[in-house]
């Protein structure tokens, strides 16, 4: 019995050292982004006429450089110069030549042994990507179809390199030919102070393509005021572009019409390029899209129209692609909106700062010449303005919709400052409003009912608006396919009073936009959120009433929210808090989430298949995935079936190889609410997992999360409050990681 005591004690003083051991060991922690990399919020110009015009993103470019027009003048004669290629026979030009949008004209570009230009170019190595444009490229942090390379210093090696294009064997072989060129030398120096080296070599090139830049098109020149710049095809076409029915504008991101982002669109006749290893390729920029056919990593698309028809199929899904990505839904169009989008799409093109092909090289060595490319010629067809006539100057005022008259036909009369009244009836019609400070509101009649636009499940949206300070209240919104009320790429916006039903997608949507308010609102009956409010910054959510919604109210990759006061019930989730991954934002931070009611969200996912919404289990009153620094607390969380409140990693949600942000819950708290009747039926997904019904579910990830509300059913049982010492905290953490690895 001696030793059966001292074995027992010394097993008690291992488990015990352990704990101490595991108390100091920190909770790993996802690394936190710098304030000006969030990517959350309007880029919008402030003073403008419109909210389409937004500045660009800083260029990508190296700190300690800054380039000179010297060293960008470097940069050009050696982009035409073959000499940087083995056998002095390829330049850079040669599969991104300026007549051709800096494409190649090929479906994929021909290497190293190739002669020729353009569309006669042949006779070399195959390769298996199409030559993407360098419009714009200055401003993007992945470069490659597949995104390896994360500046243009870095991304030259490549070409320069590899033996199936310009096959340089040796750098310090290259540069000693520069050397060998007095004019090189003279060059080098003046733009560097120095002599030839490849590292200057690398900078010269990277220079002169961050000056490539495109800000003048047509679409530029309407985004700062000028009304007549697009024609009506090509106003039309964009409302279709920034449409919740093509959602065309959620990757190709104004200005730059671009992201950083990787998809997985499914293009092409095979799937045997894997681009990034996921079947995930890069946004490209659409500036200057007209003149770089053909399209797709593997130019397997010979014309826009093939791109708007390949989208409107659902992409690679039509073709039996699997895993397409979730904003690849596919759409309806008819022949009228599939040509006017065409028609917006030249409307990006802007050659005003097009650079001039040498006339002669410092190595004497051949240019390449130039070459015809039509595009141009239909472009200038299509960018002829639009026949509308300004109107005289005047001061702002309120304008009434007359009978008989549109409610655009009244907002194409309005200036910055403007009130438009809609008088009580019913409308059916899709509301576009791009001026700033424009006030939209219903005149109810005597019985208290709102003007109704009914979409009669035709139209895509009731109303779209990219107008900074903008207001809209009043209206009872029905019956649209896509989205009730859209929001995009603002600064001030306040949605009051309005009554959304059977809008599609989305009941009341601001994406991008900072300084939002939306209140006294009712929502019923969205295939996502009924209030949606993603990639913003300063939003605040309150006395909203939303039901019958697959989710009630989402924040997405949204700064500073406060979601209060609203009546979430019988959605089949009633508010989410949550990071996705692919977006322009990269933070989901600060939201506090009180004094609301998120009862009996119990309701069947009728969201559209292929979205990340129509995965949600019913029976959640309020989750949290991926975000940090929420604070839930005075929430009355009843009758939810599944979960009251969930605190989840985002894998829980999404498949990890698809993660690019900081996809772990930390430093939030939940605190002081009130739990009746949850987890009572939980669904079969949860029970698949070995969980069970519980007022509060903590998936165990995550550093610094705090729960203070007491007598809860919980999984862990046990839930760490913020009255945890550190070391507690850490040891907990780690003895259940240490458990969940050894079940499984």
């Amino acid at each position: 019995m001696k030793w059966l005591g001292r074995i027992l004690a010394l097993l008690i003083g291992l488990i015990l050292l352990a704990v101490v051991i595991l108390a100091f060991r920190q909770v790993p922690q996802d690394d936190r982004l710098a304030v000006g990399d969030y990517g959350a919020g309007s880029s919008a110009r402030q003073p403008s006429l419109s909210g389409l015009s937004r500045d660009f993103p800083p260029l990508n470019a190296l700190k300690d450089h800054e380039a000179s027009p010297q060293s960008i003048e470097l940069g050009r004669l050696l982009f035409f110069d073959p000499i940087l290629s083995a056998n002095n026979d390829m330049s850079c030009a040669s599969c991104h030549h300026p007549d051709l949008g800096f494409g190649d004209g090929l479906k994929t570009a021909q290497g190293a042994g190739a002669s020729g230009t353009g569309l006669e170019r042949s006779g070399g190595t195959s390769l298996n990507r199409n030559s993407p444009s360098l419009w714009n490229v200055g401003y993007a942090r992945k470069l490659f179809w597949d995104g390896r390379a994360s500046s243009l210093e870095e991304q030259v090696d490549t070409p320069l390199m590899h033996l199936d294009e310009m096959a340089v064997a040796d750098k310090d072989t290259l540069v000693e030919e520069l050397k060998a060129i007095p004019a090189y030398q003279d060059l080098f120096q003046n733009a560097f102070n120095s002599e030839i080296s490849y590292q200057n070599l690398t900078l010269a090139l990277a220079d002169f393509q961050r000056s490539l830049q495109s800000h003048d098109s047509p679409f530029d020149r309407y985004a700062g005021g000028d009304k007549e710049a697009l024609s009506p095809s090509q106003r039309r076409g964009l409302n279709l572009f920034r449409s919740a029915a093509t959602r065309c504008f959620e990757c190709h991101q104004n200005p730059t019409f671009a992201s950083d982002s990787l998809r997985r669109i499914g293009a092409g006749d095979s799937q045997d390029d894997l681009g990034d290893g996921n079947g995930r390729f890069k946004v490209p920029s659409l500036r200057n899209i007209a003149l770089s056919a053909p399209y797709m990593h593997d130019g397997s698309l010979q014309s826009l129209e093939e791109v708007v028809d390949f989208y409107a199929e659902g992409g690679g899904r039509a073709h039996g692609v699997s895993d397409i990505d979730p904003f690849v839904l596919g759409f309806d169009l008819s022949d009228q909106e599939r040509r006017d989008m065409v028609a917006f799409l030249y409307a990006l093109t802007d050659e005003s700062q097009l650079p001039e092909i040498p006339s002669q090289l410092p190595s004497g060595l051949s240019l390449v010449p130039h070459v015809p490319n039509l595009a141009r010629d239909i472009a200038q067809s299509h960018n002829l303005g639009s026949t509308l006539q300004s109107s005289a100057p005047r001061e702002a005022d309120t304008l009434r919709v007359a009978a008989g008259e549109s409610i655009q036909a009244t907002v194409d009369k309005a200036i910055p400052g403007d009130t438009i009244e809609i008088p009580y009836g019913i409308y059916h019609e899709r509301v576009v409003i791009d001026s700033n400070d424009i006030t939209l509101v219903g005149l109810p009649n005597a019985a208290g009912e709102y003007p109704v636009l009914d979409g009669q499940e035709q139209l895509s949206e009731a109303v779209i608006s990219s107008g900074n300070n903008f207001e809209v209240s009043k209206l009872k919104v029905i019956n649209y396919r896509n989205n009730g009320i859209l929001v995009e790429g603002v600064r001030g916006l306040r949605i009051a009073e309005i009554y959304a039903e059977n809008t599609g997608i989305y009941g009341l949507y601001p994406v991008q936009s900072t300084d939002v308010i939306i209140e006294d609102s009712v929502v019923v009956g969205a295939k996502d959120a009924g209030i949606y409010a993603g990639q913003s910054e300063n939003v605040i959510i309150r006395r909203n009433e939303t039901y019958g919604n697959v989710l009630g109210i989402e924040a997405e990759n949204t700064v500073n929210v406060e979601i209060y006061e609203n009546y979430s019930h019988d959605n089949t989730l009633g508010i989410l808090v949550v990071l996705l991954p692919n977006l322009t934002s990269k933070v989901s931070l600060k939201t506090k989430v009180y004094n609301n009611r998120a009862e009996d969200n119990n309701g069947a996912n009728f969201g559209i298949p292929g979205t990340i919404a129509a995965t949600v289990a019913p029976g959640g009153g309020i989750a949290i995935v991926g975000a940090d620094e929420v604070e839930v607390y005075n929430n009355s969380i009843k009758g939810n079936k599944s979960i009251g409140i969930g605190v989840l990693h985002l894998s829980f949600a999404v498949d990890k190889s698809q993660i690019d942000v900081p996809a772990t819950p930390e430093r939030n708290h939940i605190y002081n609410n009130s739990y009746e009747n949850n987890g009572y039926d939980i669904d079969p997904s949860f029970r698949a997992m070995g969980l069970s019904g519980v007022d509060i579910l903590w998936d165990i990830s995550g550093a610094d999360n705090h729960f203070d509300d007491k007598g809860v059913k919980s999984f862990p049982p046990m839930l760490p409050s913020s009255n945890w010492p550190q070391g507690l905290y850490n040891a907990y953490w780690h003895i259940w990681q240490n458990i969940l690895k050894l079940v499984g």
